[in-house]
């Protein structure tokens, strides 16, 4: 059985937990627009993310990529720090 491999989902968002071993928290805002409205508010979701040389610190902006599950909570893996924290 041959499966066609999709490309992984990436997403962009703020390290704001670097306490654990090899894991971080990623936060990812994306703005939505309000039915009725038309306001666009924002939306935030928490993502745990493995970080395997524990090079993040809190305030980097990192790209992380879907993978398989690493934990009960780690379904994410860090790809590249984009922008690091001054």
């Amino acid at each position: 059985m041959s499966e066609k491999s999709r490309p992984k989902k990436t997403k962009q968002g703020a390290v704001i937990s670097n306490g654990m071993d090899k894991s971080v928290v990623v936060m990812v805002e994306r703005k939505v627009r309000h039915k009725m409205y038309g306001k666009y508010i924002r939306k935030r979701v928490k993502y745990m993310a493995h970080d395997e040389a524990n090079e993040c610190n809190v305030g980097d902006t990192v790209l992380i990529e879907e993978c398989r599950p690493l934990s009960k909570n780690k379904r994410w893996l860090v790809r590249t720090i984009v922008e690091r924290a001054v």
